[in-house]
């Protein structure tokens, strides 16, 4: 059985440890080593069976690379390796987080109907911040993780909240851009 339908992680296929941050020269080296490795031109004269087992093993290396050289993707993948976040999730925030995006979403809906520079640069300012703070208490945590491996899981709900909350503000500054 191939490496690809046993449902090997990234991480395994890459033969990394599960982090949020990887070292990226590493991950590039394996991405470039499997590529030479899985070349489907290296298997044209081999079985049908080997080049479809080739071929898989090519296709994964191209998905892991894509995943773990993107540190969003890379963040969503970890947590659901964890089991931590699921896919279409309905997450509840923090109830304080709710109620300082609620008067952002008030403070846009009156910018749609009298646009106004000074606040438009405001909301601007307001949410640039809450994603610098976020940043960093994710990448403070993310680091955490990192190096204390066996004590990690106790970080992980924290982790979550941090990218859902990140997240709901993506989606505020996509309305921003509008």
């Amino acid at each position: 059985m191939s490496v690809a339908a046993s449902g090997t992680n990234y991480f395994d296929f890459y033969e990394l440890p599960i982090q949020f941050n990887p070292d990226q020269n590493v991950v590039k080296a394996k991405f470039y080593a499997l590529s030479k490795q899985f070349h489907p031109d290296f298997y044209a004269n081999e079985s049908e069976e080997k080049q479809q087992e080739v071929l898989d093993l090519s296709t994964l290396n191209n998905k892991a690379y894509q995943t773990l050289s993107n540190a969003k993707k890379r963040l969503k993948y970890v947590l659901e390796l964890k089991g931590i976040v699921e896919t279409d999730e309905a997450y509840q925030l923090p109830q304080s987080f709710l109620m300082e995006m609620m008067d952002i979403n008030e403070a846009l809906m009156d910018l749609e109907f009298e646009p106004d520079a000074e606040k438009i640069a405001q909301v601007k300012l307001d949410v640039e911040v809450m994603e610098k703070n976020l940043a960093d208490e994710l990448h403070h945590l993310m680091s955490q993780f990192d190096s204390n491996p066996t004590a990690s899981d106790a970080l992980l709900p924290s982790i979550k909240d941090n990218f859902y909350r990140q997240k709901y503000i993506d989606r505020i500054r996509e309305r921003l851009v509008k």
